[in-house]
Order: structure tokens, then C-alpha cells, then sequence
């Protein structure tokens, strides 16, 4: 029955949208429609990734804080309302939430979504990939950074890269046939596993996408001297694996500029975020685990959903503040702006 009711409340929503001669689609003022909404359903992460978390004292939010799947899925409906239709489920690391395969089949199920995707470090996936199979989750991307178990504890200051490649296997076999992995290269830490990486989902058949350190480190040490550059992996592979051959997306809000091998075995794309902004066709918005939305991953600004949802608020006035923070969203991130101003809270709480 709740399912049903949702799907009932974003229909009514946008029905009371469209009568009321209100827009019911987030453009905001530089014509960006907005489908996609990330939603963070944790801050806490079982590793401690030094580009995302710090590694000691950390502070995690009180459960009591962080939105309930009810309250989840109500703004879900309400976004969907307004035009949303890709979710994607992220942390913090999001299997460490109890019970998510029942988020899960509540948000797969609503009328509207149609996308529904979830990014995890895959420590936890080898034992919940068929559970989050039969709740209806179709799409998973792992982040995997190194084939090195040396490596991998210098990036997650934790062991678990085997139990990692067990999850991925895992998740194959529950029936999962959209796998991406993320990787972040980082110069002097696994530049040199580049190729390597890129062989190991080729022969694995799963799409890889490398993504360009973004200064989101809790610790604030990043630096751009050790951003590897998508041109620069992208270079790489194809001196020393195999010639790429650009791809046109479908879809021209995609972050990634795929490429595909001209032997024809599998793809590669590039989240180029420093190097080439793709602020101009960004279509996505962020809720954090807290119930916050953001409308850029570089913000510093939060609107507060959670007081409406637990200040007995109308769906209305939800309605009212997803379109202010869109409304507000700026041009670009601006990191290369001498004016930038880091954002005020780290990946892990933002929700990637």
C-alpha cells in the first residue's frame, strides 16, 4: 500500500502542477532541465578513502538525523512530480544502511523512475548483490582504484580489495549486466596502474570510467599537482593498450565522455570535472543522507527538506524549495575561479 500511495502522491503532484500553470519541470535560469536526483542514504562508510573521508575521529550523523526511507521516498515522489526520473543511491558507503533492499523496491516500483542506480565500494556487495537483484536495482557502479592490495590500503587505509573482486563477481552472477567501475587516478599513488585497470575490465567486460580527483577530501589536502588529467589516461591507454575511438552519447547530459577500443572489446569513459566542466549540461541534484538538497557537488548551500518533512510541511513546500535550489544553481563549480571557495562539507557527506 505505500508503494501504491506513492506513486499516487508524485501523480497528484504533478497534476496539481500542470492545473496550477506552474512549470513542473527544474530548469533553472541557464535552461538546464533537471531529471536526475542523487540520493545519499548514509554518511558512513566502512573504508576510509583519503580523497573522500578522513581516517581518524570521524563524526558520523545520529541516526536520528538521517531521513528514514518513508521520508525518502516521500521527497522522491514529490521530485518525481517535477520531473525527475533517474535515482541514484549513494553514501557515505550505502550497503552499510540496514534493510536498503527495502528502499530500494519501494523507490524501483514508483511510476516515473526510470533509472534506478546505486554506487558502492562493493565491500559489502558480495553478500547483498542477488537481495539488491530482486528488489529491482538494476544498474551498480563500484569504485575500484587498484588491483594492488599495497595500493589499496594506502587509498582506503583498510584491507578489502579481494573481498571487493568478490562482490563484482557476485554481483555477475545475481544477474547484474550493467556493471561500471570508478576509478580515480592519482599521480605518484596508481598512475601506474592505469593501463592495468583498463585490461582487467576489458577481459571482465565491464565498463570503466576514470574520473579526475575533485577537491572533496575531508583531510583538505588535495592538490592540483596531483590531478591526472582524463586526456592524460585517455593517452595513455591508447598508446599502450589500444587505440580509442570517441563515442556520440545519447544522452548529452552523461558527466562521462565515453570512448570506445577499436578492436571493439568494451568502452572506457572520462569524467573529466577540472579539466573540461560539463557544468553546462548538468542535469543533477543531491539530497544528502541528512535531507539536505544541493544543486551542485561544489556547493555550499543547503536546503533544508527534512524540516518541512518532520515540521508536518506540505508537499507543496517541498515543491517550493526543490525549485529555489534550483533556481539558485550557479553557471558552473568555479574551481578554476581564484574566488572558489571549497565546499564546506566532504564527499562522503555530500553523497558522491
Amino acid at each position: 500500500m505505500a508503494v501504491a500511495n506513492g506513486n499516487i502522491r508524485s501523480q497528484a503532484i504533478k497534476h496539481k502542477l500542470m492545473n496550477t500553470g506552474n512549470n513542473n519541470d527544474l530548469v533553472d535560469s541557464f535552461g538546464r532541465k533537471h531529471e536526475s536526483l542523487r540520493v545519499s542514504v548514509t554518511d558512513r562508510c566502512n573504508i576510509r578513502c583519503f580523497y573522500c573521508m578522513p581516517l581518524e575521529n570521524v563524526t558520523f550523523l545520529p541516526r536520528s538525523q538521517v531521513l528514514s526511507f518513508e521520508e525518502i521516498s516521500r521527497v522522491v515522489d514529490v521530485a518525481i512530480g517535477l520531473g525527475i526520473k533517474k535515482i541514484r543511491l549513494t553514501g557515505g558507503e550505502p550497503l552499510v544502511r540496514k534493510d536498503l533492499p527495502r528502499l530500494i523496491e519501494i523507490l524501483a516500483t514508483k511510476s516515473g523512475v526510470e533509472d534506478l542506480a546505486l554506487t558502492t565500494n562493493g565491500i559489502l556487495l558480495a553478500d547483498q548483490a542477488q537481495a539488491l537483484r530482486d528488489a529491482g536495482l538494476r544498474r551498480i557502479n563500484v569504485s575500484l582504484d587498484t588491483l594492488k592490495e599495497e595500493t589499496f590500503r594506502k587509498i582506503s587505509r583498510r584491507d578489502g580489495l579481494a573481498t571487493i573482486l568478490a562482490g563484482i563477481a557476485a554481483a555477475r552472477n545475481a544477474g547484474f549486466k550493467e556493471i561500471r567501475i570508478n576509478a580515480i587516478a592519482i599521480k605518484d599513488v596508481n598512475e601506474n596502474e592505469i593501463v592495468t585497470l583498463a585490461q582487467f575490465c576489458r577481459e571482465h567486460d565491464l565498463h570503466l570510467r576514470f574520473i579526475e580527483f575533485m577537491p572533496l577530501d575531508a583531510d583538505k589536502k588535495w592538490d592540483l599537482e596531483q590531478v591526472v588529467t582524463g586526456a592524460a589516461v585517455r593517452n595513455k591507454i591508447s598508446n599502450e593498450l589500444c587505440n580509442l575511438i570517441a563515442e556520440t552519447s545519447a544522452d548529452p547530459s552523461q558527466p562521462a565522455k565515453d570512448y570506445r577500443y577499436s578492436d571493439g572489446r568494451q568502452s572506457v569513459g572520462f569524467i573529466n570535472t577540472l579539466s573540461e566542466p560539463f557544468c553546462g549540461s548538468c542535469n543533477r541534484l543531491r539530497l544528502t543522507a541528512e535531507g539536505q538538497f544541493r544543486n551542485c557537488l561544489f556547493g555550499t548551500q543547503d536546503w533544508d527538506a527534512r524540516a518541512i518533512l518532520r515540521g508536518n510541511g506540505s508537499d507543496a513546500e517541498l515543491v517550493a524549495l526543490l525549485q529555489d535550489c534550483v533556481a539558485n544553481k550557479k553557471a558552473g563549480h568555479g574551481i578554476d575561479d581564484p574566488s572558489f571557495i571549497r565546499p564546506n562539507k566532504s564527499m562522503y557527506q555530500i553523497g558522491g
